[in-house]
């Protein structure tokens, strides 16, 4: 089945933990034995050739980089003109595999119905699709600089990341987002930019609902209900989001799917994580919309973590091709399926890109 992948941190990979994900995922593991400078070393799931494998022909893909002010203990840069030029280097990267035929960038309605026909067609010879994503907005010098991104190709955009930022506070932080931060939804607003509301807290979440009234999406996103973590979205957060008719991609981060997970010593064996949590956090959100309109795959794999860290019975990307069989013994028709597998995000973009 055709998966659109609503998140994915490509260049990332690509320029700081340097892959070249042009290699199979056993390559790239095979290049890393004996690293020990970041805990998934040997242990990535994501490359080109795997997405290809597993019919991964579209995809939301991020820069990212963050802006970490004196007090701030986070890792980040020191200025938001490093961020900015780091996420430029980024996005050199995806300009790079255009040249090379491995990635297509897509902007606009047209674009994407071509890139959808053609994948159709011929998924051995085309490029993998991707709209252009941005991580949390601290990489924005001032807002001219968000026009500059909208005019790269930027077509959606979150405020915050980790921690507190320059527009919004995110995970594991408290506050709103200010006067910076409404100053910023409004230019969102005006552009016609995608927002992402993933790793917003909950303060700066509701007085983003209070100010902001354009299209919205939670990329990569879990259950409160299901594990209590102020990462994960409440069922009061989840309705605003179907209410405001966006969708919300479940994401494949061990720890967002067993409680009480703790880094470097549980594991995704120890903690029964597999594939049917992802289906679990999938059926939670159509309970609550009462459909099957709201939900998409959202994985964040290789976002910072590998196998070590990710379900265990997936060892790269094209093992989310077990999903839909999980959601059909769960009594999800293939027509629900298909909807939540690519078709959600597909008619978002439809419904939001320019022409």
């Amino acid at each position: 089945m055709f998966i659109f992948d609503a998140h994915l941190d490509l260049s990332m990979n690509a320029m700081e933990w340097n892959r070249d994900l042009r290699w199979p995922v056993k390559t790239i593991r095979n290049s890393e034995k004996g690293m020990v400078d970041k805990p998934d070393r040997g242990k990535n799931t994501v490359s080109l050739d795997a997405m290809r494998k597993g019919n991964i022909g579209l995809c939301v893909a991020t820069q990212i980089a963050r802006y970490v002010k004196p007090q701030n203990p986070l890792p980040g840069w020191k200025s938001p003109e490093q961020a900015w030029a780091q996420t430029q280097g980024q996005l050199a990267w995806y300009r790079t595999m255009e040249d090379t035929g491995d990635l297509r960038q897509i902007t606009n309605k047209k674009q994407l119905q071509a890139h959808l026909i053609e994948w159709e067609n011929d998924n051995i010879l085309t490029p993998i699709g991707y709209m252009l994503s941005l991580e949390g907005a601290d990489s924005i010098v001032s807002l001219k600089y968000l026009e500059k991104s909208y005019e790269q190709g930027l077509r959606a955009i979150g405020p915050a990341h980790y921690g507190p930022g320059t527009y919004a506070f995110g995970t594991d932080s408290v506050g709103g987002i200010g006067n910076k931060g409404k100053a910023l939804l409004k230019e969102i607003f005006r552009l016609g930019l995608i927002l992402d509301v993933t790793h917003l807290c909950d303060q700066s979440f509701w007085e983003t609902m209070d100010v902001y009234q354009g299209p919205l999406w939670a990329s990569h996103n879990n259950c409160r209900a299901l594990v209590d973590h102020n990462r994960q979205f409440s069922d009061e957060q989840i309705k605003e989001i179907i209410t405001r008719n966006g969708v919300i991609g479940v994401v494949l981060d061990a720890w967002m799917m067993a409680p009480n997970w703790q880094r470097g010593v549980t594991t995704p064996q120890s903690a029964n994580v597999s594939l049917r949590q992802m289906a679990d956090n999938i059926d939670h959100i159509c309970q609550i919309a009462g459909n099957v309109q709201h939900v998409g795959i959202g994985s964040d794999l290789d976002g910072g973590f590998g196998t070590e860290q990710s379900p265990y019975d997936l060892d790269t990307i094209t093992d989310l091709q077990k999903v839909p069989e999980l959601l059909s013994i769960r009594g999800y028709s293939a027509i629900d399926i298909e909807q939540i597998m690519n078709k959600n995000f597909v008619q978002f973009l439809h419904k939001h890109l320019p022409e």
